[in-house]
Parts: C-alpha cells; sequence; structure tokens
C-alpha cells in the first residue's frame, strides 16, 4: 500500500538563459505550472490528521514562502542565482528548498509551458 499526494502551484516569472543558442537567450516570462509530490505508506494515525499521509494544508504552507520569495513575479536569474534557470534547475533548487519541511517529498513537477514540463526526483543518497 503506498500513497502520492499532490499540490499544483502556479506562478508568473522572467527569466533568461544566457548560454542558450536560441530566443530562451533574451529576457521572457512565462505563466509557469507546478506540482509537488509527497509519497508514502504511513498514514497518520491519530489526532487531527488521522487517516492522511500528510496534510494539503501543510504542503501548501511549506510552498508558499518559497513562490513568494524565489519564484512568483522575480527575475529566476537574480532570485535562485543561476544564469541558466531552467526548468530542470527550477524544480532541483525548489525540491532541497521544500525537502526539510516536506520530509514525505518525493518529486517536483515543473511546467514551463502548456507542452513542456520536468520532473526532478533526487536520488536518495542526495537527500540529507
Amino acid at each position: 500500500m503506498s500513497f502520492s499526494l499532490e499540490k499544483e502551484f502556479r506562478f508568473e516569472a522572467a527569466h533568461r538563459l544566457v548560454h542558450h543558442d536560441g530566443h530562451c537567450a533574451r529576457l521572457h516570462g512565462h505563466s509557469w505550472r507546478g506540482r509537488i509530490i509527497c509519497e508514502g505508506n504511513r498514514l497518520y494515525e491519530e489526532g487531527p490528521k488521522r487517516g492522511m499521509l500528510i496534510d494539503y494544508a501543510d504542503m501548501s504552507a511549506a510552498l508558499r514562502p518559497v513562490l513568494e520569495t524565489y519564484l512568483d513575479h522575480h527575475f529566476l536569474n537574480e532570485t535562485l542565482q543561476t544564469d541558466s534557470p531552467t526548468s530542470e534547475v527550477i524544480a532541483a533548487k525548489l525540491f532541497f528548498m521544500l525537502v526539510q519541511e516536506l520530509p514525505n517529498l518525493t518529486a517536483v513537477v515543473i511546467e514551463e509551458t502548456c507542452t513542456s514540463r520536468c520532473t526532478f526526483r533526487p536520488d536518495q543518497s542526495s537527500i540529507v
């Protein structure tokens, strides 16, 4: 028995892929979408979260300050401190920003456009 819970989020942000050999080298923005995924097989047995793997409200609460501080209506090159804020880099950085708060976090999905998405699932050895 295993459970997988997903919480979707959205943000508006600009970026520039400095080393890209196409249009993405220019400053541009996206209406980004994403999901955080928590998985596990042990549900709370007692208390107000009885029968839950994790409360969706707890997932939202962990996500909120990261969205406000680093992602929503920001220039990602600056807030993520990289000259290459690709979907892959954003997904990985977001995972490591959240994993301490969400120990059941197993993946982060970032959708840069309606047809392009990245899923980041780290090796267990990279989670400390």
